[in-house]
């Protein structure tokens, strides 16, 4: 997970400052020093590290800041501000051309993810009602096109091919196309190369001089740490570019780059691929990171994959069933594969406040798995009416479902606690009721927790 190493480092050092309760302007210089080293061993551009921890310093060792009742506490404060103002201070947006079609011109290094996090992107706008199309412009890496073409496929958009001609005329004839079939977004997928090089800085330029793009948006791995603020610095150089993209920015522990892109130039991050599927995208929050590594969690976020996995209608007809008193096997499992789909449960974990301390617990997804299976081998009338499972049919669900009669049992009797625990708040006065339960202990309901 990105800033994995960050965030223990710094979370480290805060706990040192709360310990010592009054603060002396050593200690905050100390503190400052460790994060200095934490930054720098995430791969930050030194500096980016430099000017960040002279502004840190200055703030932190202020008198209002020593002579606080809670100085620890400020000083966290001031170092999540710092973060903030450092990864772009808020939220932003693709520039929209009001006349249409926005085109968006996607750039970046062979190997940084541009044609698939592009698509993810495209995937995106989709889902928010509009109406993308994808330009093939890569004629030159094998498969190029082709990759394109199967990201379009399962996205369900479209994608614009003139096979190997040249790419400058390809994207004119692309956003033209658009103008005449409604579509209101333009993804142009630019070639790349190993290295930035006059040959492919003077073809992308051409392609903007031609079509001048609403936004150049620069896709960069976050997993190269300097290479990629180096990439970033000549990208911008030669094209100003609009925007940036991170990609695996769920695969790097260090995460630097992220930190380091806005600050050398100064062009903020609007989103950041999350994962290989491709929804895995995210609008890059700025706010939302910094909590993350501070070890403040990102519940903001974790709403957000929650409202992405809910069915409002099942939500609905399980309330009514909750009031009757009524929960079944069935109701167990579509509860279970909504909470599969908001993602990994390391993922989700982290993404509470103090989940970084949370650091070494497993949660068994085959466990998840397990019980899926279990429920699927019943028939709906034992799945309605759990209590008619008795030997004979244990067996055979075991049977069905690959697993062991005692994996059964143990499935049966973690529903039955769930059982219980609902049946407390069901009835009259649920709402009030629920309104008691503190944190996410449902949790503890389901496999693998």
């Amino acid at each position: 997970m990105a800033f994995e190493g960050l965030t223990e480092k710094i979370s480290a050092t805060f706990k040192k400052l709360r310990g010592k309760g009054r603060l002396k302007e050593s200690d905050v210089k100390e503190a400052m020093r460790e994060i200095r080293m934490a930054l720098l061993e995430a791969d930050v551009s030194y500096k980016v590290v430099k000017d960040f921890t002279k502004s840190l310093t200055e703030r932190c060792v202020g008198a209002d800041v020593l002579e606080s009742l809670t100085p620890a506490q400020m000083i966290v404060k001031i170092v999540n501000e710092e973060l903030c103002r450092l990864m772009g201070s808020d939220l932003k947006h693709i520039t929209i051309n009001p006349n249409g079609p926005t085109v968006v011109m996607l750039v970046g290094l062979q190997g940084a993810g541009k044609t698939t996090n592009g698509s993810k992107l495209a995937g995106l706008m989709k889902r928010q009602g509009k109406n993308p199309l994808l330009v093939a412009c890569d004629i030159y890496r094998p498969a190029a096109i082709q990759q394109l073409k199967v990201c379009g496929e399962k996205l369900g958009i479209p994608v614009f091919d003139k096979g190997t001609q040249n790419p400058v005329t390809t994207a004119r004839e692309a956003v033209l196309y658009a103008r005449q079939h409604g579509h209101d977004m333009v993804f142009l997928d630019t070639a790349g190369r190993l290295h930035v090089d006059e040959t492919l800085m003077e073809e992308l330029k051409s392609i903007k001089v031609t079509v001048k793009p609403d936004e150049i948006m620069l896709v960069v791995d976050a997993m190269t740490g300097q290479d990629a603020v180096n990439a970033a610095e000549s990208f911008n150089e030669w094209l100003d570019i609009d925007s940036v993209m991170l990609s695996k920015l769920d695969g790097d522990a260090r995460g630097g780059a992220a930190l380091s892109v806005r600050a050398i130039t100064g062009k903020p991050i609007k989103f950041a691929g999350m994962g290989e599927k491709l929804e895995d995208i995210e609008a890059f929050h700025p706010d939302r990171m910094a909590g993350r590594i501070l070890g403040m969690g990102d519940v903001l976020g974790l709403i957000e994959k929650a409202e992405k996995a809910y069915d409002a209608k099942k939500a609905a007809e399980l309330e009514e069933r909750l009031k009757s008193n009524k929960f079944t096997l069935q109701d167990y499992y579509e509860q279970l594969v909504q909470l599969k789909n908001m993602g990994p449960m390391e993922e989700i974990l982290a993404q509470l406040p103090g989940g970084g301390n949370l650091k070494g617990l497993k949660v068994d997804e085959k466990a998840m798995s397990r019980t899926e299976a279990i429920i699927l081998s019943m028939t709906p009338k034992e799945r309605e009416n759990p209590h008619i499972i008795a030997a004979s049919r244990k067996k055979r669900i075991a049977a069905g479902s690959g697993v062991k009669v005692e994996d059964v049992n143990k499935m049966l009797k973690s529903f039955e606690q769930m059982q219980k625990l609902i049946k407390q708040f069901s009835g009259p006065g649920m709402g009030r009721k629920m309104k008691r339960m503190k944190g996410l202990g449902g949790f503890g309901g389901f496999p693998g927790f």
